[in-house]
């Protein structure tokens, strides 16, 4: 069961162009692979805890390779590991390290860090295809530093209608700045480059090690968990006793079809079926508000005759009366009552750019299906417009240029051979994401009020609203309580009523109704 670990220097790249990621293990749980043993024994023991230390490996191996082949992996998940990653690219952290959710990240942010020039990853290639990959690159981040420039102005307007007091300060136009820069890397390839900190448990790096050949970005993916694997084991060679051979592609079912999927029109059937929404409601359980009502009922032991359906949902759900949704630790998942928001759910067809979605994705419990890349990737240029950018003509221009010369440089890529995982680098951060998502409402409750703070993204705060819209309609007792932070910790008596401190938006949203909404920046 062991599996060799392939160097990166095997990885026959063009060592001028290829830049290698930066994989170091900067934390770990001690005695790790001991401990998973120590756990296992410690289940079966009547005389107590086993300690780490107390662990014979060499002695207990079967039993470690016995549990992990059975599928008992909780032992597996209580060490865990810490990572540095650098030079990894947008692509392959939204592809594959945060597709899944169990992990922890913190990366840094495009919407407030400046994008440098040549800051993205090259794949391996050569020659007439590596030039004009270099140069379509290039030209995205110079209309990127264009719009950054551009958008001040717009970007600006919107500012100071929030903040009048601020006019002509100059010690504001660093937030100006940085809100049209949210909006200028929309033109950026989802090659940029990416740093982070990773932390996963040593099951979810086993299972990284088994499926490093799958999704959007699997050279990549196959160089980064590679060296996260050699890491792991110059830190506890005993994990080679667990480690499985990897997945074939040919395991993987979407290698099996393809090519074999309808592009452009998979797109326009897909937007046409939208309906307008930017997120669609298309499936929630009807009898929801009853069932919340009854699980609260159940929860305290009240007959119908003692609660009715409206006093149950507003026990759960009303953060006057449930108090604990106004508190910022999040703990609704430990509070008995809470948890009867679970048997609510939704399901949403939603069309969000790349860099929405990867804010999306990292809501880790409202779970989605998103697409293979390559499969949707078509010779029309496809792309999300913010509202900010048809602010500004001179912007609009610049930014409906570099996407047409984009698509052109990618399927000349493609047209020379160079394999559409590669060419998919390429696609700017407005490439629409087309997918299914669905939710508890517990978890979505969450999600909603953390995207509709206005200091959210612009463009997932739009998601956010479209659907608690949708659910106000069907479930008006359960969606009138889908609210943003500072408006439940008002309805809460939590103060102060925005949490944002300095990074207050400018707008007492806790005064407004929902249906008075409204941003661009």
């Amino acid at each position: 069961m062991s599996q060799d670990v392939t160097p990166i220097e095997e990885a026959g790249t063009d060592s001028l162009a290829f830049r290698p990621p930066k994989v170091r293990l900067v934390k770990a749980f001690p005695n790790a692979f001991k401990n998973v043993i120590a756990t296992a024994r410690t289940c079966y023991s009547s005389k107590g805890i086993i300690e780490d230390d107390n662990v014979d490996v060499e002695k207990y191996s079967e039993l470690a390779k016995s549990i992990y082949e059975a599928g008992h992996h909780t032992t597996f998940q209580h060490a865990t590991f810490q990572f540095q990653l650098s030079d990894v690219s947008r692509q392959f952290v939204w592809s594959f390290l945060h597709s899944h959710p169990f992990y922890n990240s913190e990366q840094v942010s495009q919407r407030y860090v400046e994008v440098k020039e040549g800051n993205y990853f090259i794949p391996p290639i050569k020659g007439e295809a590596l030039s004009l990959y270099v140069t379509a690159a290039s030209n995205q981040l110079s209309a990127y530093k264009k719009l950054v420039t551009l958008l001040q102005k717009p970007a600006a307007a919107e500012y100071y209608a929030r903040f009048p007091g601020r006019v002509n300060d100059k010690r504001f136009s660093g937030e100006i700045k940085k809100k049209a820069q949210e909006i200028a890397r929309y033109v950026l390839p989802v090659a940029t480059y990416s740093y982070l900190y990773h932390t996963v448990s040593g099951i979810t790096l086993l299972r990284y090690a088994k499926m490093k050949k799958g999704g959007d970005a699997a050279f990549e993916t196959r160089q980064v968990v590679d060296m996260m694997v050699a890491e792991l084991l110059k830190f506890d060679p005993n994990y080679r006793l667990v480690l499985d051979e990897p997945f074939d592609e040919s395991y993987f079912t979407e290698y099996q079809y393809g090519g074999a999927g309808a592009g452009p029109d998979f797109a326009r059937e897909f937007d046409r079926e939208l309906g307008g929404h930017t997120s669609q409601l298309i499936d929630y359980k009807v009898n929801s508000e009853r069932v919340v009502a009854d699980s609260v009922r159940e929860v305290l032991g009240f007959t119908h005759s003692m609660l009715t359906d409206n006093e149950a949902i507003e026990l759960a759900i009303n953060p006057a009366k449930n108090r604990i949704l106004g508190n910022a630790l999040v703990l609704t998942t430990h509070d008995k009552l809470s948890r009867a928001l679970y048997h609510a759910s939704y399901t949403f067809r939603k069309k969000l750019s790349h860099t929405a979605d990867s804010q999306d994705q990292r809501h880790r419990m409202t779970p989605a299906s998103r697409p293979v890349i390559s499969e949707h990737i078509s010779e029309q240029p496809d792309y999300i417009v913010p509202s900010l950018i048809m602010m500004d003509s001179e912007a609009e221009s610049v930014y409906r240029s570099v996407m047409d010369s984009t698509w052109e440089s990618m399927y000349q890529l493609i047209s020379m051979g160079v394999e559409k995982e590669f060419a998919a680098y390429l696609l700017p951060n407005a490439f629409p994401i087309r997918f299914t998502e669905s939710a508890d409402l517990l978890n979505l409750h969450h999600k909603i009020e953390m995207r509709l703070c206005y200091n959210a993204q612009e463009e997932i705060w739009q998601a956010s609203l479209d659907e608690v819209r949708q659910i106000v309609d069907v479930h008006p007792r359960l969606g009138k309580y889908l609210l943003p932070p500072c408006t439940i910790r008002l309805l809460a008596g939590t103060k102060p009523f925005c949490p944002e401190g300095k990074r207050y938006c400018g707008v007492p949203v806790w005064k407004l109704n929902p249906s008075e909404y409204k941003r661009t920046i």
